[in-house]
C-alpha cells in the first residue's frame, strides 16, 4: 500500500474521544489488569443504556469525534454476566454492542470498538457501524504474564487483526512494553504487524505503550520499561513499519516530547470529559497543556478514522454523513465553525 503522507508530517495527530467502560467482566487474568473484575465484587459492571447515552450526549456536546467503547473478553462465558445482559434485553454482547454503535452515530459521535479477540461475522457485523476498530497484540511471546489466558494467545489475536484486513476495516493495534517480552520478541511482533499490513492495508496506527504497575495485581511490583527501552522500541517501530502506519504513544502514561523525535506521529485519544478506564490513575492532559510542552510541534485533530482510508473510502454509507461533516479537505477534523460548509 503506497503511503499518502511523508514519514515526518511536522505535525502530531489526535483524536478527542469518550471512553466507555461497557463492561469490565473478562475471561482472561492478566498478571497486569487493574480493569478486570469479577461478578460479585463492588466494581463490576455492565453498563446500562442510560448510563452510556448520557456520556455520549455530552461527549458530542463537548466536541468529541470518537466513542470508544471497551470490553473485558467474552464476558459471555460468565453466568452471571449473561444474567445482566438478559435483563437489558439482550442475548450477546455483539447484539448489545449493535445497539450502542447505532446509538452513538444518531447522537453524532463514530464508534471505535475494542473488546478483544473476534470471529470474522462478528468484526462484519460491526464493520458498517465503526470507523475503526482495535485489538492490541502486545506481544507474540509466549509469557507466564498471560497464563489463563485464551484470548491472549498470540496467534488468535493475530487472526482477529488479519480478519480486519480481510474485511477492510481500519485498524488499530499495538504492543504492551515491559510485561516480560524481549528485545527480539519486540522485533517479531512488529514484523508480524508490518506483514498483515503489506498484504491488507488495513492498520492505521501502532501504539508503544509502556506497562504501569497496578496495586493489587500480581505484577504491581514489576518495574515499568525504563525510557531507553521505550526509546529504542519506537525508534525500532519506525524502522520496521511502513511509513503509512502511524507510531502512536499514551501521552498520559510518558511524556511524548523526546518520543516525537524518534519517529512518534500520533498520541491517541484524549477525553475532555471520561478518564482512561484502563490506566485510572493517569489523567489525560488537556489539548491545550499539550500543545504548552510539544513546543514548536503542533496537534492536528483526526477522527478515529485516519484520513488515507476516509479518501480511500473505507466507511459504510451508515457513517458517512458523519465523516463528511466532521472532516475538512485533508481527512483531519474540520473545525467547528466550519460544519455545515463545503469540506
Amino acid at each position: 500500500m503506497l503511503s499518502i503522507y511523508p514519514k515526518h508530517p511536522g505535525f502530531v495527530s489526535y483524536a478527542k474521544n469518550v471512553f466507555i467502560p461497557v463492561t469490565n467482566v473478562c475471561r482472561n487474568h492478566c498478571a497486569y489488569c487493574g480493569f478486570r473484575r469479577e461478578p460479585g465484587q463492588p466494581e463490576a459492571r455492565l453498563m446500562k443504556p442510560e448510563e452510556v447515552i448520557p456520556i455520549l450526549k455530552n461527549g458530542e456536546k463537548a466536541g468529541c469525534t470518537e466513542a470508544l467503547f471497551t470490553f473485558g473478553e467474552y464476558a459471555e462465558e460468565i453466568p452471571e454476566y449473561r444474567a445482566w445482559l438478559e435483563a437489558l434485553g439482550y442475548s450477546s454482547t455483539l447484539e448489545y454492542l449493535v445497539y450502542l454503535c447505532e446509538a452513538a452515530i444518531d447522537i453524532g459521535i463514530l464508534p471505535h470498538t475494542n473488546a478483544g479477540v473476534m470471529t470474522r461475522a462478528e468484526l462484519k457485523a460491526l464493520k458498517p457501524l465503526n470507523a475503526s476498530m482495535g485489538l492490541m497484540l502486545e506481544t507474540t511471546a509466549e509469557l507466564e504474564a498471560h497464563r489463563d489466558c485464551p484470548g491472549k494467545v498470540p496467534e488468535r489475536r493475530l487472526e482477529t487483526i488479519r480478519d480486519a484486513g480481510r474485511l477492510e476495516i481500519p485498524y488499530t493495534t499495538g504492543l504492551l512494553i515491559g510485561i516480560g517480552e524481549n528485545q527480539e520478541e519486540r522485533v517479531e511482533a512488529l514484523e508480524a504487524i508490518s506483514g498483515l499490513h503489506e498484504k491488507y492495508g488495513h492498520i492505521q496506527e501502532v501504539i508503544i505503550q509502556n506497562f504501569a504497575p497496578k496495586p493489587g495485581t500480581l505484577m504491581e511490583g514489576w518495574p515499568g520499561p525504563t525510557k531507553e527501552e521505550m526509546t529504542d522500541t519506537v525508534a525500532l517501530a519506525r524502522q520496521l513499519l511502513p511509513e503509512d502506519i502511524s507510531v502512536q504513544v499514551a501521552p498520559n502514561l510518558i511524556d511524548p516530547k523526546t518520543l516525537i523525535e524518534k519517529g512518534v506521529t500520533d498520541l491517541g485519544g484524549l477525553s475532555p470529559i471520561t478518564i482512561d478506564w484502563i490506566n485510572p490513575e493517569a489523567a489525560w492532559p488537556a489539548v491545550e497543556e499539550l500543545q504548552a510542552r510539544l513546543g514548536g510541534t503542533l496537534l492536528r485533530e483526526r477522527l478515529p478514522i485516519y484520513p488515507q482510508y476516509i479518501k480511500m473510502g473505507w466507511y459504510s454509507a451508515r457513517i458517512s454523513r458523519l465523516i463528511t461533516m466532521l472532516s475538512d479537505r485533508d481527512g483531519y477534523r474540520k473545525k467547528p465553525d466550519e460544519y455545515g460548509k463545503q469540506a
